[in-house]
């Protein structure tokens, strides 16, 4: 979906060559064997975000909202017990006086 879409590369015009060559000329193989069809892939940007896709980034900010939900969960749970810790001892220190 996010990749650029590049024009194929046309094919080559087919030239006659002679069948015969000439003993004068030498014909040299050449330095590699392989023939290109497609353009070369252009260079990736270098960065942090180059190879994320929407569905990663979809995933990372759902788990980010789940763990921070998690977290102020627990936070609550701890002062809802300090302070139910703080209400008891304060009711037996009242009634230790009594």
């Amino acid at each position: 979906m996010f990749r650029p879409k590049y024009p194929e590369a046309p094919t080559p015009s087919i030239v006659h060559v002679p069948t015969a060559v000439p003993a004068a000329q030498h014909s040299h193989a050449p330095a590699c064997s392989c023939q290109r069809t497609t353009a070369p892939a252009p260079a990736r940007p270098a960065g942090v975000l180059s190879g994320l896709n929407a569905g990663t980034v979809g995933a990372v900010v759902t788990v980010g909202i789940v763990l921070t939900a998690l977290l102020a969960a627990v936070a609550v749970t701890a002062v809802s017990v300090a302070v139910a810790a703080v209400v008891l001892r304060s009711l037996l220190a009242s009634q230790r006086r009594r």
